[in-house]
């Protein structure tokens, strides 16, 4: 027997907290099941039916286009620096043509929006092979670059910082370098649904439209307070989650709607996708 409760997937990364805090803790969700995993799990599950939506990756829904509507004025973008997308170097990103790339198999945006930046902004070919492992320390014993995302970007680059892994690591904000040679908004995740769920859910999907927009309303009001509730607080400080938060974008404007069709763009003409 189908469920009848929507079925959204559900990212852990912080990114996404203060949004599944809200619609947990401030909404009636008793229509809703959630489902954790990261971007590239739930992207398979969305396109596999498991899923009715998903705040998932923007180049699943660029990739399938005839399976997906988007829901409006909602995303996980950038407008400069981001924090949680970040290529470990053991040399400056300009030395790195011909060499191999580990890349994170969580990912999927974030490895098509590399590939732009060293194919098209810097004129670079590297080798690219995908790896389950999170430590770069490990990682940069076998590869020259490693891209991680999400939190483990973020645990990692503190590492970094406290001086626990190489000294000579670079690390590089994809956010950041998309935002220094596009100039636009860079979007990492879309809430995607599929067409024939939001036929057979209309109610569930218009309330949960209405969550996400007093959601982005709300959260921004109460950062510090859901930054008390956050599971990342045991690494991060509550201050570092706040300043992170304000980094993101979570609109959808006609901005962004520019960047996604440049990254389509460029991924289309490196036959990325």
């Amino acid at each position: 027997m189908k469920s009848n409760k929507l079925k959204i997937g559900r990212i852990p990364y912080a990114n996404l907290f203060p949004i599944f805090h809200y619609l947990e803790k401030d909404c009636n969700s008793a229509g809703y099941k959630f489902v954790k995993g990261v971007p590239s799990k739930l992207n398979k599950m969305l396109r596999d039916g498991e899923l009715d939506i998903s705040a998932s990756s923007s180049i699943e829904f660029l990739m399938n286009k005839d399976k997906y509507r988007i829901l409006p004025w909602s995303s996980i973008s950038s407008e400069g620096t981001i924090r949680s997308i970040l290529l470990f170097s053991k040399f400056p990103i300009h030395e790195l043509n011909r060499k191999e790339i580990a890349l994170s198999s969580e990912s999927e945006t974030s490895i098509v929006l590399l590939k732009i930046i060293l194919r098209e902004f810097l004129s670079l070919q590297c080798k690219f092979t995908s790896v389950n492992h999170r430590s770069i320390s490990t990682t940069l014993s076998s590869f020259s670059a490693v891209l991680h995302i999400g939190d483990t970007a973020m645990r990692e680059a503190k590492k970094v910082e406290a001086g626990a892994g190489n000294g000579s690591i670079h690390i590089y904000d994809l956010g950041e370098l998309w935002d220094e040679y596009a100039g636009c908004p860079f979007v990492f995740a879309l809430w995607i649904a599929r067409k024939e769920s939001v036929e057979h859910k209309k109610e569930l999907f218009s309330r949960l439209s209405s969550d996400l927009i007093n959601a982005k309303k709300y959260i921004c009001k109460q950062f510090p307070l859901i930054a008390r509730h956050a599971p990342q607080k045991e690494w991060l400080s509550e201050k570092e989650l706040v300043d992170y938060w304000k980094m993101i974008s979570y609109d959808f404007t006609e901005k962004h709607l520019e960047g996604l069709r440049l990254f389509e763009k460029y991924a289309k003409e490196h036959r990325i996708y």
